[in-house]
C-alpha cells in the first residue's frame, strides 16, 4: 500500500531561501479508522470481545491521564512512549522565570521499534488533483 501525497506550495519563512514560494509534500490520508473499527479488528485476533477491547482502551486512557499528569513516561511496550512536554516564553535569565511564562503542554508520542520500521518502509503515491471539466459543469447544472 502507498501514502498518497499532494503537491502543496508555501512560502520559505527562514533561511536563505526566505520569501521564496516552493513545493512540498501533503500526506493526503484515505479515511479514519473509529474506536468501533479498531476494537472490531483487535476483538477479531484476540478471545476478546469488541466491548472488552474498548473497556480496556478506555482503561488505557484513564491511565495514561493520571500518570501523564504526574509527570511519568508512559511506555507501551513495542508501540512507544507517550510524555508530557511544555512551552514556554523564554526569560532573560534563570531569576526571571515562573510557571506563569510556560503557555501549554503538549503530549508527545515516540514510536517504538515496529512503528519506526514502518515510517522507514512507506511507498509514496503522488495523488493527481481532481480537475473539473466544462463538461462535469455542465452535466452537473443541466
Amino acid at each position: 500500500m502507498s501514502l498518497k501525497f499532494r503537491k502543496v506550495q508555501r512560502k520559505v519563512l527562514s533561511g536563505k531561501d526566505a520569501g521564496q514560494v516552493k513545493t512540498y509534500a501533503m500526506a493526503k490520508a484515505n479515511g479514519y479508522c473509529d474506536m468501533t473499527k479498531l476494537c472490531k479488528m483487535i476483538s477479531a485476533r484476540s478471545a476478546m470481545s469488541s466491548a472488552d477491547v474498548k473497556a480496556i482502551l478506555d482503561s488505557l486512557n484513564w491511565v495514561m491521564d493520571v500518570e501523564l499528569q504526574s509527570g511519568n513516561i508512559v511506555q507501551l511496550g513495542e508501540l512507544g512512549n507517550f510524555r508530557l512536554s511544555v512551552k514556554s516564553t523564554g526569560a532573560e535569565t534563570p531569576e526571571d522565570f515562573n510557571a506563569s511564562l510556560i503557555k501549554q503542554a503538549r503530549i508527545v508520542f515516540s514510536p517504538g521499534a515496529s512503528l519506526r520500521e514502518t515510517k522507514a518502509n512507506v511507498n509514496y503515491q503522488w495523488e493527481k488533483p481532481y480537475v473539473v471539466t466544462e463538461e462535469c459543469q455542465r452535466d452537473h447544472l443541466a
